[in-house]
């Protein structure tokens, strides 16, 4: 079971107290019990997505072990804010280069785009609150210790994070096979990449705020990649553009 998982009422409340960052928390359907009562309003206090469910999917969780109706599942690493990583940026003396993602479901693919961004040099990633996974232990595995290093930071609403991204004089673009080609735009400036989930793609509010829609060429009969490949490509043209002028 993933060490970042936390089960029982009083390891919950703990942490909660203690601070940590919580990507969500799991609710037993029927108990209003009193101290599920105060765990719960200490979640909605600190703004964590809390879902209702039965029994059997705590127990599926929890490898049944006793969970006393609750489950939280603790975030590998803590998160930052915006500014955090913009300050990042600032203090390097460079462009922020930041990465945003749209709903990305798999583990495994977030793990993946964090160990290419950090190596690409991206400021920080941005990550949703809600349907999207967070800093799970699978997550901080999958990006081969990459995680340690890659500030994160997890919004409410994406277009409103576009929209303020705008306002501080970043341009963003969304990666979408209707978009313009890549190598045809100017990816030196501060900016941001927004990528989107594994099944949907980019949502259509989210490709309406961006400055500019950018495509990967493709030339074979599947069109369309995985979302960390996807990632990775379109950080490293702007590496390219941003460090190699020729």
């Amino acid at each position: 079971m993933d060490e970042n998982i936390l089960y029982g009422r009083n390891a919950v409340m703990e942490a909660l107290k203690a601070g940590r960052d919580i990507d969500k928390l799991m609710v037993q359907k029927g108990e209003k019990e009193g101290s599920i009562i105060k765990i719960v309003g200490e979640a909605k206090d600190k703004g964590i997505v809390i879902i209702e469910a039965e029994k059997s999917k705590l127990d599926e969780v929890t490898g049944r072990e006793k969970h006393q109706g609750v489950v939280a599942y603790a975030a590998a690493q803590s998160y930052v804010e915006i500014d955090d990583i913009l300050q990042d940026a600032k203090d390097k003396d460079e462009h922020p280069f930041l990465l945003i993602l749209e709903n990305i479901q798999d583990p495994h693919n977030l793990g993946a785009i964090i160990r290419s961004a950090h190596n690409a040099g991206v400021h920080g990633i941005i990550i949703p609150k809600r349907r999207a996974v967070g800093l799970s232990g699978t997550v901080a595995k999958s990006s081969a210790g990459a995680i340690e290093y890659m500030k994160v930071a997890k919004v409410t609403n994406i277009s409103q994070t576009i929209k303020e991204l705008q306002e501080k004089g970043l341009w963003v673009a969304c990666a979408d096979m209707d978009g313009k080609m890549m190598y045809e735009e100017n990816l030196t400036g501060p900016i941001a990449i927004v990528v989107g989930s594994e099944g949907e793609g980019v949502s259509k509010l989210t490709k309406e705020s961006c400055d500019y829609v950018l495509s990967i060429p493709m030339y074979g009969q599947v069109t369309s990649l995985n979302a960390s490949v996807a990632a990775s490509i379109m950080v490293y043209e702007a590496v390219r553009q941003r460090k190699f002028k020729g």
